[in-house]
């Protein structure tokens, strides 16, 4: 699959089969997410890769949008040690391109994905940083469930011309 065709369509999934995601797979999934962009190159990402039962189902459990990590072989937390940050506030935007990267690099591989919100709800990342043992200069931006896709969402047209302004609004 070459980036365009990845790009125009990858999907958010929900549903997995319990095939299990292999070593290698979780490292060429990761490294794909810390070959993002970053403010500065100050690469501030941590990834928490949660495989046991029990840690997915506590997940689960504190998101409230999260229930499918609950059937998931694999899930990873964004996070950004914001301690580090040499760019203030730029975390954010970093870890959001790691984690596209790594929601391609699922798609690419024939693994469904999807993004789940933790960042700037305080109570969720309240949750995660106890739930996971997070140091306290730890922030987590995003939980992403991963897995062999059960169902496969058809990609949707999402071009607006409309929303396009040539040089001002």
């Amino acid at each position: 699959m070459d980036a365009l065709e990845a790009l125009m369509t990858r999907r958010s999934v929900r549903a997995y089969t319990d095939e299990p995601v292999s070593d290698d797979q979780v490292l060429q999934i990761l490294a794909t997410g810390m070959q993002a962009p970053s403010a500065g190159n100050q690469q501030p990402w941590h990834f928490v890769v949660l495989r046991q039962r029990e840690h997915l189902d506590g997940l689960a459990e504190v998101l409230p949008f999260g229930k499918m990590l609950g059937h998931a072989p694999l899930g990873i937390v964004v996070c950004a040690d914001v301690g580090r940050e040499q760019h203030a506030g730029y975390w954010v935007q970093d870890c959001a391109a790691a984690t596209q990267n790594i929601l391609l690099a699922c798609h690419a591989l024939g693994m469904g994905a999807v993004w789940l919100g933790v960042y700037p709800r305080d109570e969720h990342v309240l949750a995660l940083r106890e739930l996971l043992r997070l140091p306290a200069t730890v922030t987590p931006l995003c939980a992403i469930a991963i897995g062999r896709p059960a169902e496969h969402p058809v990609p949707v047209e999402r071009f607006r011309p409309d929303r396009i302004h040539a040089e001002q609004w």
